[in-house]
């Protein structure tokens, strides 16, 4: 099982959180987690982020990474949204 974790913070404040679980055995690691921020751009109705070389290697660093004003094309009207792998298989 892949969960991935999505919360969005403004002040210093998690305003907003969403779980995404992906059983498909079919899909690597990379698919999952591309497809995990697609899902949570549509449920928090965001255009989708740029995967900068600073966000790529917090993620594989970390298996955790903040998306800010930088990555989205969009205004947006929080702080950051940071994605968290919480379990793979």
């Amino acid at each position: 099982m892949f969960r991935l974790w999505a919360k969005i913070f403004k002040e210093n404040r998690m305003i907003s959180d969403l779980v995404i679980i992906n059983d498909d055995p079919s899909l690597n690691r990379t698919k999952k987690v591309f497809q995990a921020v697609d899902e949570i751009c549509y449920h928090f109705d965001l255009s989708k982020p740029l995967w900068l070389d600073s966000t790529i290697s917090d993620f594989k660093k970390h298996d955790k990474t903040r998306f800010h004003q930088d990555n989205f094309i969009d205004p947006i009207d929080f702080d950051f949204l940071e994605i968290h792998v919480i379990e793979e298989d």
